[in-house]
């Protein structure tokens, strides 16, 4: 099968790629693996990711995006033709058409550089389009419609909330906070509480399994092994989930802030609308625990989580890929 179109969620934290007919291909980390010594590209994805705070000093592993842009130019294009060609093989007859996902605050130059990068990864046409509207469209919320809708989109490196009516964004603000800010704050709380010192991955896996955004009655608990930072050797401790809720709580107020921001310039009238139909919430940080609930209980407005809230920007673009005429007009950008 030749593939014509790719839709890819360039991710700080993890790449996922759609090929219209066939739906998600790639969910992946976004870690890139190199060699200093021969500035060789060694692994992406789930194999660098592996790597992760275990390699020597010639192998440097590393995520090429921070806070949603490109950080590292060369390896994000690396990461990128590694995905392209994982879809559509190494020898082609035809470059496919491109569609990346962007933050809303991205700059010009930023977006130019994410363009760029696509097409010299072997793409025949790159198309940008804000990360926000993508979530919106893959969520299944008519975004054409005469209605205020809002999304709240929480990444890896960027929390994206946008209010859209008419296929357009009317207010949209981009917050430099997501689920890499949530882990780093769990690390830093251990290493205050405890001196001990644990790893990104460490920290992922509390987030997941006893993170909550609401402290709970029913306090979970759970192990985690680290290095003592007082004597250097190995040490396990027992972390409850209500202090994993204590040490996100400046991370969630960022989120909470950007939601009023946005909100105080909408519109009166899609203000109503979004009062009477409640605030969508997508993306990866959309999975912590209770997380809805607090929003709900903080500014007043009912919260859900999409369904697979994982998978909305990227089912976006799919969606916009089989559309592609329709949506041309509105909401893409090439350069």
């Amino acid at each position: 099968m030749i593939v014509k179109k790719i839709g890819i969620d360039l991710g700080t934290a993890n790449t996922l790629v759609f090929v219209p007919g066939k739906g998600v291909v790639i969910n992946e980390p976004s870690v890139v693996a190199v060699s200093l010594y021969e500035n060789k590209v060694l692994a992406v994805g789930n194999e660098a990711k592996e790597m992760l705070g275990r390699t020597p000093d010639t192998i440097k592993a590393s995520r090429p995006l921070k806070d949603g842009v490109i950080a590292d130019y060369r390896v994000t294009e690396a990461m990128l033709k590694y995905f392209i060609n994982k879809v559509s093989g190494r020898i082609r007859l035809v470059r496919p058409e491109v569609m990346v996902s962007i933050p809303a605050g991205i700059t010009s130059t930023e977006r130019r550089a994410v363009v760029d990068a696509t097409i010299k990864a072997g793409a025949k046409m790159a198309y940008v389009v804000k990360e926000p509207v993508l979530a919106a469209i893959g969520a299944g919320i008519p975004i054409h419609s005469a209605q205020g809708n809002m999304i709240i989109d929480i990444g890896g490196g960027t929390s994206e909330v946008a209010v859209i009516s008419l296929g357009g964004v009317v207010a949209a603000h981009s917050a430099r906070v997501g689920g890499n800010k949530f882990d780093q704050a769990i690390i830093d709380y251990i290493k205050r509480k405890y001196s001990l010192a644990i790893g990104e991955r460490t920290a992922e896996d509390v987030k997941i399994k006893i993170g909550s955004a609401i402290a709970q009655v029913k306090d979970e608990h759970m192990d985690i092994h680290g290095r003592d930072l007082m004597g250097g050797l190995p040490k396990t401790i027992n972390i409850a989930g209500n202090e994993v809720t204590e040490a996100l709580q400046d991370e969630l107020r960022e989120v909470i802030n950007a939601i009023k921001k946005v909100l105080q310039e909408t519109p009166p009238e899609l203000s109503a609308d979004i009062m009477d139909k409640g605030m969508i919430l997508s993306g990866g940080g959309a999975l912590l625990q209770n997380l809805d609930q607090l929003i709900t209980k903080t500014i007043g407005v009912p919260c859900y989580v999409a369904e697979d809230p994982l998978k909305c920007v990227v089912r976006g673009t799919g969606k916009v890929l089989e559309n592609l005429d329709t949506y041309k007009r509105t909401i893409l950008m090439t350069k």
